[in-house]
């Protein structure tokens, strides 16, 4: 028999556990949280941690029939909808980088190349890895982490828990956003794969004049040799591309934890 100055142990542990929901869902969706490498334990403390700072701000009342219920399964859902678009927002401004990698690695000829990324645990290719590596210092160094952590917790107060679900509106520009990921990857990749697209034009104009020249034998280093030095000097006005894509990410997740 529990004793009477326990008696609201169970409601409040039912109370915390549904605050969690919402940022985990976030994390579960977000880069850099949601990397193999993060502990699963360390993901329930900030969990916990941020549904603890959430009951400050706002009255989470659990449905009458309990969490088994109809009304139970709507709030589930409800949080898990409003912590995964957030988090896929700001995955969707930082999966620019990755496209633009495919882009420059084809153009380069290292589509062949791959290696395992840390960050999603499967295999993309090297100058992927290289300009994920670079968006994952850009995000950490325009304190990304931190806005994604205080936009999780302002959305309690816009989009209260047992409340509404999200809008037409914020579902519609979540899809929306997501269909500019492929321009804005090109845009981040475009000086570099400009530019080696007029080099392997040079390389088939002198395959043309000179027949004899083995193509694949001269075409294939001077690719490789020529992505290299334009990698390094477009690398500052790729970082403002995908510093660019981040913003737009975290606005995108901004504007849902503001219920719009």
């Amino acid at each position: 028999m529990i004793a009477p100055g326990f008696s609201g142990v169970e409601t409040q542990l039912w109370i915390l556990l549904i605050a969690m929901i919402r940022p985990g869902a976030a994390f579960l969706a977000a880069p850099i949280f949601s990397a193999p490498a993060v502990p699963l334990q360390l993901r329930l403390i900030l969990s916990l941690a941020l549904g603890m700072a959430a009951l400050n701000s706002v009255a989470i009342q659990l449905p009458h029939d309990g969490i088994a219920s109809f009304q139970g399964v709507m709030l589930v859902a409800g949080e898990v909808l409003a912590g995964l678009a957030m988090g896929f927002a700001v995955q969707i401004g930082y999966a620019a980088a990755f496209v633009a990698g495919e882009a420059v690695a084809n153009a380069m000829g290292l589509g062949f190349a791959a290696m395992v990324d840390p960050q999603s645990g499967t295999a993309t290719q090297a100058v992927g890895q290289f300009l994920s590596i670079l968006a994952t210092f850009l995000f950490l160094g325009m304190d990304g982490h931190l806005l994604l952590v205080s936009f999780v917790v302002q959305s309690y107060q816009s989009m209260p828990p047992g409340g509404s679900l999200m809008g037409n509106d914020s579902v519609w520009h979540l899809i929306t956003f997501g269909g500019s990921l492929l321009g804005a990857g090109v845009t981040i990749a475009l000086p570099v794969a400009f530019a080696l697209v007029l080099v392997q034009i040079v390389m088939g104009m002198l395959a043309r004049t000179a027949p004899s020249l083995n193509l694949f034998a001269v075409g294939m280093p001077v690719a490789l040799m020529a992505g290299l030095i334009l990698l390094a000097i477009a690398a500052p006005v790729m970082g403002e591309g995908i510093t660019a894509s981040l913003k737009s990410g975290l606005e995108q997740a901004q504007l849902i934890s503001e219920g719009r």
